[in-house]
């Protein structure tokens, strides 16, 4: 369909969680819990009732065998009117980029008029993994059909049963972890332990900012009297980060520290998007609208984090706009080596034409998932919402969201005002 023939999507606006590392404020809260938070800051927020709300699509990347369907729990836990249609989507760090396509697109096809999009992350309650010889032993037990039975299964269990297998974080294809993969492309693309180290203080210092001048706190409902994000330090300098030893590649060559590297955090962020229309006939300005998404997806052999690199060119050709024509350019912060080495492919070229480089001053402006967290399933859901509300309040004409993702693949986005 032509992109001008559409019916134009308005982000309303976004509301979230405050973001926290992982194991400190929100270590007992389950991802149901942080979900329904984001979901009833966001309605509460914006004067939408409830039951006009068509679609919930909801997003996590580590999931609770015991919900599968999180959107659909969502609204139950709620007490939302039961006639809305939710549905879980999950695809590494672009999740919830997903969740906000699936309700952009019900939206242009006429099948919603008001929806909801984020997602969530809670790396402080993954489930707890036992060996497959654990798994089948525990697994017959439960299915005993008697006590004797259960408790003949149970004395199978050795010691070395009861010890669970730590989450990998390793890439299944690879063996590698997304760090180890960020080192090698950082070597291949010769960005400089400084030039990372000078994406995390910029991060920091501009997260820090936002937060004191109210910008990022809009979007924040409070919880547990915590109404802002924990993770950003103000305070920080480079003679702080240079001090940080590398944590993938522990020899001299090694770059990639905790410092300039995102946390592992928690938090939930939602998205209000409706039709252009019901926007104007609820008296509801939008902060922007949808103008186009693309995705991508490569070899994990040719960089793990670099997707970026073929779908935001690829975007901008179809839309016939230019990087330069981008008011505000918002690209996760997985690590600063991922930001660095998809700047470099742009401005240079790489699998796609360069487009060129990026005005380090439009470049996340308020901060991005080094500082501010990044819980897997929301952080597109965050980045939408946040460049939303700066483009509102810079009256920019054109914004850009860039996200990669684990698997090797990414996302991009860009929103116009209205």
């Amino acid at each position: 369909m032509d992109i001008e023939a559409r019916k134009r999507v308005a982000v309303v606006g976004g509301m979230r969680t405050p973001f926290v590392k992982a194991g400190t404020a929100f270590s007992d809260l389950s991802q149901l819990t942080l979900s329904s938070h984001a979901v009833r800051g966001l309605l509460d927020r914006f004067p939408v009732r409830a039951e006009d709300v068509d679609l919930l699509v909801w997003g996590r990347v580590l999931h609770d065998p015991r919900i599968s369907n999180l959107a659909r729990e969502i609204v139950f836990d709620l007490g939302l009117p039961p006639s809305i249609r939710a549905h879980l989507v999950s695809n590494n760090c672009i999740t919830s980029i997903h969740a906000i396509t699936d309700v952009a697109d019900a939206i242009e096809q006429g099948r919603s008029d008001i929806g909801v999009a984020g997602g969530v992350e809670s790396m402080s309650t993954v489930p707890v993994l036992f060996g497959q010889e654990a798994g089948a032993i525990f697994l017959r037990a439960g299915m005993a059909k008697s006590a004797g039975e259960r408790f003949k299964s149970l004395l199978r269990l050795r010691p070395r049963h009861l010890f669970p297998e730590p989450l990998s974080f390793k890439e299944p294809s690879t063996g590698l972890t997304m760090g180890q993969h960020a080192e090698v492309t950082a070597k291949e693309w010769n960005a400089s332990r400084r030039e990372q180290d000078e994406i995390a203080l910029a991060s920091h210092h501009r997260a820090a900012a936002a937060t004191v001048d109210g910008r990022l706190k809009a979007e924040i409902h409070p919880l547990r009297g915590i109404d802002q994000d924990t993770i950003v330090r103000g305070g920080t300098s480079l003679e702080k980060l240079a001090g940080l030893r590398p944590g993938f590649d522990r020899s001299e060559e090694g770059t990639i520290t905790a410092g300039n590297s995102s946390p592992l955090t928690d938090g939930a962020a939602a998205v209000l998007l409706m039709s252009e229309e019901r926007a104007a006939a609820e008296g509801l300005k939008p902060l922007a609208f949808v103008k186009a998404v693309e995705y991508a997806a490569i070899d994990p052999a040719e960089g793990l984090l670099m997707a970026p690199a073929v779908a935001v060119p690829r975007l901008l050709q179809r839309v016939g706009l230019t990087l330069d024509d981008m008011d505000i350019v918002e690209v996760h912060e997985a690590f600063g080596a991922q930001v660095a080495c998809n700047l470099a492919a742009w401005e240079k070229g790489w699998k796609e034409p360069a487009i060129g480089g990026v005005d380090r001053e439009r470049l996340n402006p308020l901060g991005s998932s080094i500082a501010v967290g990044h819980p897997f399933g929301a952080t597109g859901a965050r980045i939408v919402s946040t460049l939303a509300g700066e483009m509102a309040r810079r009256g920019s004409r054109y914004g850009l969201v860039s996200v990669c993702a684990a698997g090797a693949m990414a996302a991009a986005m860009i929103l116009e005002s209205p």
